[in-house]
């Protein structure tokens, strides 16, 4: 506990406030001084997503859910995904609506759901259709989550806290990933079949009930105040019309937005080939299952730089495993590299490295959404877009893999959308990205 308290008089010793003429508040006393700081809501936040996305995340990366064909489990990835595209440009608004703890509550709920399908087709087999029709349901349920927490995690740092909170709330939140992978490896160990037992989908579904009823514990973000003395931005609740007409008014005010828009593609787009086309094709299930301040502008830059340049490397790199199979061979149920096999820890890296690549990315796009405004509201509508277009990126890469498309064609489409969307968000990054947030671009 003493840990989180440094991390809050640390975050508590910067005063540089960006909004000048706003009214300053005092920071409440006591263990109320903690509990609505704004590090322990994103904190909150990230265990919210730690069980639910985070375990949703180590189902999927154990390639086909976790069962020896795929195909079920990458057809109600598609329509998952697709569901949350559309859902996700509506979502923002009816964040807007319910305010983000109740989104929160009703984004949780299709993940159990999820992870209750996958036990009863493992003792059902012929319940595909149930499996499909939970993965539709979560991506209403993702829509709304992810909404809701985008809206918040961008709303309550300042300027300058907005990069340590994100990776605050992405470290957290992948831990769930790791948890989930730990419970999947200790209860299939000594697993001889390549799918996984009941016990483990009955852990992964007692985790994210828990999750459920977490989103209740947090603050009214209304009562929570920055580090700077200032309020978190209310979110305002005006009639359905004006919410959906604010999608419009989002694009016509700030069309810099379209410039992210390959980028919000591509940071779901390549889940298929490493989770289903490399992952679940080439390891066994044990070894898929252990795979675990500077000026704002400059930052960017920096940060531009960085992604773009793992993003190339790693491709090259996986390039050179990926022309070593077919998608033929790996149906024929070839030999799959264990934990024990020579091989098994040059080819781990590679999931290691795109893992990193997967945080990077999309930690670097919620911090250019969190650069144009400071406003909840708009971040909601921006967020809608970002997991809306995200979304649709990883439907048409299920769908592909669903349709039994060669695991090099679907390789190469990810490397050129993954690194093209990084010089398409290049001059956005060069004129948008300001050292402050103008008061311009606090509302819609």
């Amino acid at each position: 506990m003493s840990e989180v308290h440094a991390e809050v008089e640390k975050l508590d010793s910067s005063k540089v406030s960006v909004h000048p003429h706003a009214e300053l508040f005092k920071r409440p006393a006591g263990w109320r001084r903690y509990y609505y700081h704004p590090i322990t809501q994103v904190s909150m936040l990230g265990f919210v997503c730690f069980l639910g996305p985070g375990i949703f995340t180590a189902l999927t990366g154990l390639g086909g859910g976790g069962q020896v064909n795929s195909k079920v489990q990458a057809n109600a990835s598609a329509i998952l995904y697709a569901t949350l595209a559309f859902f996700g440009l509506f979502s923002g608004s009816i964040n807007n609506v319910l305010g983000p703890r109740w989104t929160l509550v009703l984004g949780t709920l299709g993940y159990s759901l999820y992870i209750a399908s996958f036990l009863v087709i493992n003792i059902h087999p012929d319940a595909s259709a149930f499996v499909i029709a939970a993965g539709a349901i979560l991506g209403i349920c993702a829509a709304l989550l992810w909404t809701a927490q985008g809206s918040l995690m961008m709303a309550y740092p300042t300027e300058a806290q907005k990069g340590t909170f994100i990776s605050i709330f992405w470290t957290i939140f992948n831990l769930g990933g790791v948890v989930g992978s730990a419970v999947a490896f200790g209860t299939s160990f000594n697993r001889t079949t390549n799918s996984i037992g009941n016990g483990t989908y009955v852990g992964f579904l007692i985790l994210t009930i828990v999750g459920i009823f977490l989103p209740l514990l947090m603050a009214n973000p209304n009562k929570v105040i920055r580090t700077d003395g200032t309020h978190v931005n209310q979110v305002r609740y005006p009639s359905w019309k004006t919410e959906v007409s604010r999608l419009y008014v989002a694009l016509k005010t700030d069309p810099w937005i379209i410039l992210l828009f390959p980028m919000f593609i591509a940071s779901n787009y390549c889940y298929t080939w490493e989770y289903n086309n490399y992952n679940g094709a080439i390891f066994t299930i044990r070894a898929r299952a252990l795979i675990p301040r500077v000026r704002r502008r400059v930052r960017a830059f920096y940060g531009w730089s960085l992604v773009f340049f793992v993003a190339f490397a790693s491709h090259v790199w996986a390039y050179f495993y990926q022309k070593t199979y077919t998608r033929a061979e790996a149906m024929k149920d070839a030999y799959k590299i264990d934990i024990i096999d020579e091989t098994y820890v040059a080819h781990v890296w590679v999931m290691i490295v795109h893992g990193l690549l997967d945080s990077m990315l999309q930690t670097y796009a919620y911090w250019l959404i969190g650069a144009m405004s400071n406003d909840p509201a708009k971040l909601a509508v921006f967020t809608g877009f970002y997991k809306s277009l995200q979304s649709a990126g990883a439907a048409g890469a299920w769908s592909t893999d669903a349709a039994g498309i060669p695991y090099m064609n679907i390789f190469l489409s990810t490397w050129s959308l993954m690194v093209g969307s990084m010089i398409f968000a290049a001059p956005m990054v060069y004129l948008r990205v300001t050292d402050h947030t103008d008061v311009e671009d606090e509302t819609l």
